[in-house]
């Protein structure tokens, strides 16, 4: 029989090509990596919600991945062997991870904020302030905590995850091991520099690695240096490293005036303060969310802080903090900004729950000007008891450009970091918008990239782009840009365009986001990992 008569046969599209169809599908490596997560599972004594609960997951995500029908990526596999103490697959090296996204489809459904990457890093720092042990709750698994966790670790820090890897115990030693510090992780992440604050009461001498992290172009140290003067701290940078010198407390009440409303430098002001014998008045201090959680720590550990929320902080330390504390961080404010622009983009009818929109009034303010429709729960509270949750539903809506221009501001204005989304939603929308980025050198450049998907963003200067749209958003190939919210934004950007589009070397992701390609893939958008 010929060729063509097989393709023209009149049974080729009956019972005999479904059961290939099912043939197929039974020996695909999806189907057999299924079967083998079920044996693992039911070998453990673990449901599938049981299961769920431990990947940080729903039911239903385990049962399509038993069944074959999900997506799994290396990330994936390496938590799904976790969670079963079970090595389901063996993988060789590998190069950097890329996605494959196909886009144009409208997402669906509920989805929930997971907590903050930013408040999670300086509550680990802070933890080296305390005696007790300290158990952080509904902490992110994200790179930038392993790498804080990886240097803590190295100085002698017991860092143990719970069973389900969402809660995490420290116990800091009476004595740290400064010298054995890791500090490939250390100059691999910016919040090393928060360890400046509780050091300095550790040591009289001590070395710290340069701080790394995003291509945001140079962030000067020296705010941080000004903060911590007055608690006799002096630093010199020496083949690239910060070194120490501690010179003794000062007077025992002091105000220090920030010159930057910086979050970090409010934060290593804080953590110097909290054991400071005195009274430490902070002025010109950032009220941002990641603050507030970790005032909120400190009152835990005994430490008195006026001014929760505001720009004027004052510090009553204790010198010696000794005390079992169990704290669950809030949720962050940039991931569901994140969640909101991917439904925004796509023009989807979506839910972002456990929002924290006391971090976002301003942001949905813009939006609601720019003719987004969207509705918001009764409030509620976070874990902690003080952050203002709400569950946020967005509707497909008809966009146009704000007449002033958007910039950021410090807490209550818009968040620096939720800056870059509003480059996506304004190339969705009729007219011009200004994007003015004051704060960073060079991120508005990486901006830039979305024209490679359609976009019509031009550059005016390293601060500013000016994005006009509505945008017939394209398929593209595209390097990921090395700073994390402009990655996002290109990623999101994907999501609207209809074909297949690929970005390349997307590690910079994992610093800031949890599953993240999981979850929207729950929601409906259409994205594979994969590495060369």
């Amino acid at each position: 029989m010929t060729a063509t008569e097989t393709s023209a046969h009149p049974t080729g599209p009956g019972p005999l090509g479904a059961a290939d169809g099912q043939r197929a599908h039974e020996s695909s490596p999806t189907h057999r990596i299924g079967l083998l997560v079920r044996d693992a599972r039911r070998h453990r004594g673990l449901t599938q919600q049981q299961l769920a609960d431990r990947l940080g997951t729903s039911q239903s995500a385990v049962a399509r991945i038993e069944q074959g029908g999900q997506n799994l990526t290396l990330e994936l596999l390496g938590r799904l062997s976790g969670a079963l103490d079970s090595e389901l697959i063996s993988l060789g090296p590998a190069g950097p991870a890329h996605l494959r996204v196909t886009g144009g489809r409208p997402l669906r459904g509920r989805v929930a904020v997971k907590s903050s990457k930013n408040a999670a890093v300086a509550l680990l720092c802070a933890a080296l302030l305390n005696r007790g042990r300290t158990t952080l709750r509904n902490v992110s698994r994200i790179v930038e905590v392993e790498r804080i966790l990886d240097v803590l670790r190295s100085i002698g820090v017991s860092a143990t995850w719970d069973e389900a890897g969402h809660d995490l115990e420290l116990v800091v030693p009476d004595e740290l091991d400064l010298d054995g510090i890791d500090a490939d992780a250390a100059r691999r992440t910016r919040s090393i520099i928060m360890f400046l604050g509780p050091l300095l009461h550790r040591a009289a001498t001590f070395r710290l690695p340069y701080a790394g992290g995003c291509d945001l172009g140079t962030r000067t140290v020296q705010p941080h240096m000004i903060a911590l003067r007055p608690f006799g701290l002096e630093i010199e940078a020496h083949a690239g490293e910060y070194q120490a010198t501690v010179q003794g407390p000062g007077a025992a009440d002091r105000t220090i005036v920030l010159t930057e409303r910086g979050d970090t430098v409010t934060e290593n002001a804080l953590l110097a303060a909290a054991r400071a014998d005195g009274t430490t008045t902070i002025r010109n201090a950032s009220s941002n969310y990641m603050v507030q959680d970790l005032c909120l720590y400190l009152q835990l550990l005994g430490v008195g802080v006026e001014g929760l929320g505001s720009t004027t902080l004052v510090v009553h330390g204790r010198p010696v903090l000794d005390a079992d504390v169990d704290y669950t961080i809030s949720e962050d404010p940039v991931e569901a900004m994140s969640l909101l622009t991917a439904g925004i983009v796509t023009g989807s009818e979506l839910t972002v729950a456990r929002a924290p929109v006391e971090f976002l009034e301003v942001e949905l303010a813009v939006l609601a000007e720019m003719g987004l429709r969207y509705e918001l729960s009764p409030e509620y509270l976070a874990e902690n008891g003080h952050t203002r949750l709400a569950d946020v539903t967005i509707h497909p809506s008809e966009l146009k450009a704000p007449i002033d221009k958007v910039h950021p501001m410090p807490f209550p204005g818009l968040n620096i970091d939720n800056l870059p989304f509003f480059a996506v939603i304004a190339a969705q929308a009729q007219g011009s918008t200004l994007i003015h980025d004051w704060v960073y050198d060079n991120r508005a450049i990486h901006l830039s990239d979305l024209t490679r998907l359609g976009a019509d963003v031009r550059l005016l200067d390293p601060h500013r782009v000016l994005v006009t749209g509505p945008t017939r958003w394209s398929s593209a190939e595209v390097v990921c840009p090395p700073a994390l919210r402009p990655a996002v934004c290109i990623l999101l950007a994907m999501l609207a365009a209809k074909g297949t589009s690929v970005l390349r070397n997307v590690d910079i992701i994992a610093r800031g986001y949890e599953q993240l390609y999981e979850r929207l893939v729950e929601m409906g958008a259409d994205i594979e990992v994969f590495r060369d």
